[in-house]
């Protein structure tokens, strides 16, 4: 079925108080962001923090979870556009009486105690004729766990909890019914409001939002948005999806840290219906030092920068026992404990329980992190700046680390919970690890064990090419003396582990495209050959889609790999966004926008730009 005909064919069963993942826009403060659905509807806030509880949470949990409405009271067209080149939404309603918008987005502040407000302003306009608009503001603080009160105050509406206290202004009348807040206005041609929704506590004092005031937030958001994306070298082909992605990207960092989340959401479904429910809004070491090297690509060396501090800080000390001196995520603040909970009075998206706060992995051994992180800083002592002395020491330690635990069975970079396995991904990125680390020593002279690691470096080559190959598959395989394959090994050839036009490699990438791609969406690997302890199917995993174009591209298939490519990018939603994978029907799946799919649409385009010259 193609992406057009699956758009008159909805899942069943599906409950229309739960708009579609796809269709929402994301805002932020590189603090924590919110998103936006197309009918104007804030389903999901988490403020002071991406990691902090919710404030809205509607997407998960439309009775309980809290919502911010806001949206003509008659029935009208919707369509959403970012304003260009920033995070700035637009969401326009098309009706019967004249056309209106609504402009979201949360104002960039320094460090200052500014910074803590957490402003989210939402400017209604009346373009042509005119509208009637209903606002309604429905907290529910801490995944609506903790009960709050409402007040008006000094011509603000207070929302009051044990742990987070909120004010609403707003520019027309409002009203307090029960635990929320509400407001009928109507706006003729060229008029405006504003609802601004802030954090207060004894470090931010109350404040309005003037109709000039929104204007000048709005213009300042703006300026902030593109004076970042100036900084973009990328002058290629599908440039404004890339740097849709970069800006993407960029709203999952923390500033405070230079931490990267893997994702904006938790619990959204990988199955509706299913188990497969995580926490994604933590720092995943894999996925945020792809993010350096996708950014880096682009010219953005601050990012990663900011990134390369916050892996320093986590090296320098011990992560949990038996999982050596990394942990594979952190908080948003580098904390270590992330315990795992299930939110037992949300129903989940589309009735898809458990919902899940905390993540259960942070303390699996996944060996695959040491590649990526060490990569990480190869590119960045290569493009950007050297590394201190000191830093090079902790990655020495690790280095020896890796040499020492590189042979022994870990869960791998799925995560699953099925049992350690010995993972050929995990060894390929070993072997990343200490080669980074022997071409950083090289390079720059630098003291290292050199002997110990080459020795090492070898014995993971030669493991790999024994007994990571299957002769039966003709291919490489997920994990050793099997023939179960796994996209994971795309990262093969883009790692330079293997020449992209090696025999061995073209048969496995064949034997890939033959099992797990489905009209250019390639599966991780299949659940039923590989029991991986859960319930349930797998969607496609996107960010093993963009792998699977840039393998053909580095393979010199240019004509597949850009008609993938080109497919791809017609499973994004209205906005360039990505979840994290994509259903049978081309429905998105999964939290929302996820880094990781972002981060492999910008390697991909770079690398096939390149090679189509």
């Amino acid at each position: 079925m193609t992406a057009a005909e699956s758009a008159h064919h909805p899942n069943p069963g599906e409950d229309p108080r739960y708009p579609p993942i796809a269709d929402h826009g994301l805002i932020g403060d590189l603090r924590t962001v919110a998103l936006v659905d197309t009918n104007g509807t804030i389903g999901w806030y988490c403020s002071p923090s991406f990691d902090a509880p919710s404030v809205f949470a509607s997407i998960l949990d439309a009775d309980r979870g809290g919502s911010f409405e806001l949206g003509p009271s008659l029935p009208a067209r919707t369509k959403q556009f970012y304003f260009p080149d920033t995070n700035v939404l637009i969401t326009r309603f098309f009706s019967a009486d004249g056309v209106g918008e609504i402009q979201d987005f949360m104002p960039i502040v320094d460090n200052s105690r500014e910074a803590d407000r957490h402003r989210l302003i939402r400017r209604v306009m009346c373009v042509r004729g005119s509208l009637t608009f209903q606002a309604r503001v429905a907290p529910r603080f801490d995944y609506g766990r903790q009960p709050h009160t409402v007040s008006l105050r000094h011509g603000a509406v207070v929302f009051e909890s044990p742990s987070l206290s909120l004010t609403l202004t707003a520019t027309t009348p409002v009203e307090i019914d029960d635990q929320d807040a509400w407001s009928d206005f109507k706006l003729h041609e060229g008029e405006a409001a504003v609802f601004a929704l802030d954090r207060y506590g004894e470090d931010v004092a109350p404040r309005s939002c003037p109709l000039a005031e929104a204007e000048e937030q709005f213009t300042a958001t703006v300026a902030f948005w593109r004076r970042w994306l100036s900084s973009s070298r990328y002058r290629g082909r599908w440039r404004e999806m890339v740097h849709r992605s970069a800006l993407t990207l960029k709203l999952l960092t923390y500033a405070p840290t230079g931490g990267i989340v893997a994702a904006a959401t938790t619990s959204l479904p990988e199955q509706i219906g299913g188990e497969r429910n995580w926490d994604y809004r933590y720092v995943w070491i894999r996925d945020s030092a792809f993010c350096v090297y996708a950014l880096l690509r682009l010219g953005f060396s601050e990012e990663a920068e900011a990134f390369i501090g916050f892996l320093s800080e986590q090296v320098s000390r011990d992560g949990s026992e038996g999982s050596g001196p990394l942990q594979i995520m952190y908080g948003i603040d580098g904390r270590t404990e992330l315990p795992e909970t299930e939110l037992s009075h949300f129903e989940g998206y589309q009735g898809s329980a458990p919902v899940r706060i905390g993540n259960a992995a942070a303390p699996q051994l996944q060996l695959d992190v040491y590649g990526a992180l060490i990569d990480s800083v190869y590119l960045y002592d290569k493009m950007c700046r050297p590394i201190s002395s000191d830093y090079w020491e902790e990655i020495h330690r690790l280095v020896d680390w890796v040499c020492s635990n590189w042979d022994q069975p870990d869960e791998g970079i799925w995560e699953t919970r099925g049992g350690r396995k010995n993972f050929v991904y995990s060894r390929l990125m070993c072997w990343v690890a200490i080669e980074r680390a022997m071409r950083m020593a090289r390079h720059r002279g630098l003291p290292s064990n050199t002997e110990r690691w080459r020795r090492s470096r070898d014995a993971i080559y030669r493991q790999i090419m024994q007994r990571g190959w299957s002769d039966r598959m003709q291919a490489f395989v997920q994990h050793f003396d099997d023939d179960v394959l796994d996209a994971s090994i795309l990262m093969m050839p883009l790692t330079k582990f293997i020449a992209p036009t090696d025999p061995k490699w073209l048969s496995t990438l064949d034997a890939l495209g033959k099992n797990l791609v489905s009209d250019s969406l390639v599966y991780r690997y299949d659940p039923a050959a590989s029991p991986d302890g859960l319930r349930g199917e797998d969607g496609t995993f996107s960010i093993c889609s963009f792998w699977y174009v840039e393998a053909l591209a580095r393979a010199g298939r240019l004509d597949e790999a850009r008609l993938a490519f080109e497919k791809m990018l017609t499973y994004a939603n209205h906005l360039g966004l990505y979840a994290e994978e994509i259903g049978r029907t081309g429905e998105q799946l999964g939290n929302f926008p996820q880094a990781f799919t972002h981060l492999a649409l910008i390697s991909a385009a770079f690398n096939l730009d390149r090679a189509l010259g």
